[in-house]
């Protein structure tokens, strides 16, 4: 009996089902093959890669790990540049150079550009596409192009706690204090004071805490119910399906 255009079609579609299963296994094979840990460093070789931390594939440009200290747990993302020093061959002494304490996120694409002294405090989260450097371009010389004018560099620290937005851009000399929120999008340049939050281009501080009166101005969202004692993962996976249904 011959095959209607039907037949040809269910045919193609179950073809194209198979064959995107099998691509995306392979992705997912290669992307676990490909990630970088303590126990599979692969061919990076940094001053320090703590217990449990993951540098996931495809991984960014990463150069200058000799002078790079990754703590535990820290999760880097897709696509995030680690740089020590501004070219790759350099001796930059007996100091690390890019340091990230424990538990440190950085999202998806973000680029941390460390010519000199950059630390990143524990705990401290960043989302997609966070640029972090402590190297500015100068244009002292108007009759010169300011890319071929050296660069200035100024160390950047950044207190544990932290919460970096979307696309934050952090300029050298920066120095961010305890549990600081930067808006999306917001450049960040000289000091932020502790549990401050900071937003625009320049950054400035919108919000703060005050130890007497809280939040100031104060929070236009009620405060998230906190999960109750003993309440086990399984638990509030039920009842969010309860809550869906």
């Amino acid at each position: 009996m011959p095959m209607n255009r039907n037949t040809f079609s269910s045919l193609a579609a179950w073809r194209r089902r198979v064959l995107a299963r099998a691509v995306h296994r392979g992705w997912r094979w290669v992307q676990e093959a490909g990630a970088v840990t303590a126990e599979h460093p692969g061919r990076l070789s940094f001053r320090r890669l703590g217990h449990g931390t993951r540098l996931a594939f495809p991984q960014g440009t990463v150069f200058g790990e000799a002078w790079i200290e990754l703590g535990d747990h820290c999760i880097i993302g897709e696509r995030v540049t680690l740089s020590a020093g501004m070219m790759p061959g350099l001796d930059l002494g007996p100091d690390p150079i890019l340091t990230l304490g424990d538990g440190v996120v950085l999202g998806r694409g973000s680029h941390v550009i460390a010519d000199t002294r950059v630390t990143i405090g524990s705990d401290t989260y960043c989302g997609p596409y966070v640029y972090i450097t402590s190297t500015n371009h100068s244009y002292d010389d108007p009759h010169q192009p300011v890319g071929k004018q050296w660069p200035r560099a100024e160390p950047v620290e950044i207190g544990p706690g932290c919460w970096l937005g979307t696309g934050a851009v952090v300029l050298p000399g920066a120095r961010l204090g305890r549990n600081v929120v930067v808006a999306a999008g917001a450049v960040v340049r000289g000091e932020v004071p502790d549990h401050s939050v900071v937003a625009g281009a320049p950054a400035r501080v919108v919000r703060s805490w005050d130890p007497a009166r809280g939040w100031q101005p104060p929070l236009r969202t009620p405060a998230p119910v906190p999960i109750p004692a003993g309440v086990t993962p399984e638990q509030l996976l039920a009842l969010a399906e309860l809550e869906e249904s």
